[in-house]
């Protein structure tokens, strides 16, 4: 989750080329995804996992997905997180928190999601929106919990919507 960009090195963007925009040199009309994370949470454990960024996450590997929920009857509720890092001159802090909801059952090898809703949810989170409905008290905790340990300067320089939305 660290935005710091290393010596002499440049950053690698998705690049978003369309009719008016034209390409201008290296990272011209791009989107940074080098300041977001992606956090799962199952079973009330939250965990980077930033395979999730491909959706290759340990828990969606070996999955095949359908946008049908009854596809997935004994599946278990698990929670992708997009979790965005902001700078300011003051230092860095968790700026924008995003859930979507996935149900996996490992089992049978079979899982739902909606791929567009995962990806609405991530530009959200870029564009710093808080949106965490549906996660619940044991999904909260766990993930307030993991971003105080991963960094709690970020968390104490965050803002007060974000910390509000995670509180129990």
């Amino acid at each position: 989750m660290d935005n710091v960009p290393q010596e002499g090195k440049k950053q690698i963007a998705l690049n978003i080329v369309n009719a008016k925009s034209k390409h201008k040199g290296f990272g011209a009309g791009s989107i940074d995804l080098n300041n977001v994370s992606p956090v799962i949470i199952d079973g009330g454990e939250a965990v980077i996992d930033i395979g999730a960024m491909h959706a290759k996450s340990k828990v969606e590997k070996g999955i095949k997905f359908s946008t049908n929920r009854e596809d997935v009857p004994e599946g278990r509720q698990v929670w992708l997180v997009w979790v965005a890092v902001d700078r300011t001159p003051e230092g860095q802090y968790y700026a924008g928190l995003t859930a979507c909801e996935m149900w996996i059952d490992s089992e049978a090898r079979r899982g739902w999601k909606i791929l567009a809703d995962h990806v609405n949810k991530l530009d959200a989170s870029l564009k710093r929106k808080v949106i965490v409905e549906g996660l619940g008290a044991e999904e909260k905790a766990a993930l307030q919990a993991l971003l105080i340990a991963h960094n709690e300067k970020w968390w104490s320089a965050s803002s007060q919507e974000l910390k509000a939305a995670l509180s129990v």
